[in-house]
């Protein structure tokens, strides 16, 4: 391992209960920050409500960290929407948000719409299919951008259990992101968890970052927020146990293509021979193809949006 990411791990890699609530807290008056939770939701009526009705009791009624819950509703033909509102989120949908550009499917073109619906100087994204939810995870990642000035973005870090089998989540990260960084980009090697999709991070950075449109929006933003701002402002806190939603081994496939092709992108800034994966369905007739497009669209940083510069003058 680089002697940087060894040093890194030492000084930037932090537990949930290194920060006390009430350090963080007072952090937060002293500094005037605000903070924005964002739930991107597709199909989510399961988990969404449970969620939100934590954040909105731990952290906004029994304590001000969290000044605003929106959940960014990217087309969800179940409740997703009404439960969200009903346990006190702020529901926006994905397409009411800069109409004049069409939206495209995609988890990271939610978060990228959605700096443009919050208002937070601290960006807090959580995904919408956690079970067992614990506040601990907003305030475990929000806290080192409060307490320390020269934090930009926080990952969390987490076991993922697999049918019960600790450790054996992340299958997309352990077969491509993590071999991808190690190789390609060894000052990101430290990151335990790079895909997941709880981290925060200052809207100073995030405006100034382009987000690929798909799955590829967590290892894009990571990579170029190394560019950017460079690695000791990230930082990693455990926040103990992710329980949630699995996909099937061909969604996974799928997703293994989109980070692949983001990272390909970054270390060429290239052709994409082939932006495309075909898979394999049996049927009564055999195996059959099936081919899927491979997100190859990224959005430009927002703060090169007309309605997002008129909305900071305003």
């Amino acid at each position: 391992m680089l002697n940087e990411v060894e040093r890194w791990l030492s000084t930037r890699s932090w537990s949930k209960t290194d920060r006390p609530l009430h350090k963080i807290l007072a952090a937060k008056r002293t500094s005037g920050q605000s903070v924005s939770v964002v739930l991107p939701a597709l199909n989510e009526e399961e988990t969404v409500g449970d969620i939100v009705a934590v954040i909105r009791h731990d952290l906004m009624q029994q304590v001000p960290l969290v000044d605003e819950i929106v959940v960014v509703d990217s087309g969800s033909t179940d409740r997703t929407s009404e439960v969200a509102a009903a346990a006190g989120a702020r529901v926006v949908h994905r397409d009411d948000i800069l109409p004049r550009l069409p939206a495209v499917p995609g988890k990271g073109e939610v978060l990228w719409r959605s700096l443009l619906v919050t208002s937070g100087d601290i960006v807090c994204f959580i995904d919408a299919d956690l079970k067992e939810f614990s506040s601990d995870f907003v305030s475990g990642i929000v806290g080192p951008l409060l307490t320390d000035p020269g934090v930009d973005l926080v990952k969390g870090m987490y076991d993922r259990p697999l049918r019960g089998a600790a450790g054996q989540g992340g299958r997309v990260t352990e077969l491509m992101a993590r071999p991808l960084l190690n190789m390609h980009w060894p000052q990101l090697a430290g990151f335990v968890q790079p895909l997941g999709g709880e981290y925060a991070a200052r809207r100073s950075l995030l405006e100034q970052l382009p987000f690929p449109v798909g799955y590829g929006v967590e290892l894009g933003m990571l990579v170029d927020a190394l560019h950017l701002v460079g690695l000791d402002a990230m930082a990693q806190v455990d926040i103990g146990v992710r329980k949630h939603r699995h996909q099937d081994g061909q969604a996974l496939g799928r997703m293994s293509a989109a980070i692949y092709r983001t990272a390909q992108l970054r270390l060429a800034r290239g052709h994409l021979i082939r932006p495309s994966i075909t898979q394999f369905e049996r049927s009564e007739d055999g195996f059959e193809p099936r081919t899927y497009s491979v997100d190859t669209e990224e959005r430009p940083p927002m703060v090169d949006i007309a309605e997002y510069a008129e909305r900071k003058v305003a």
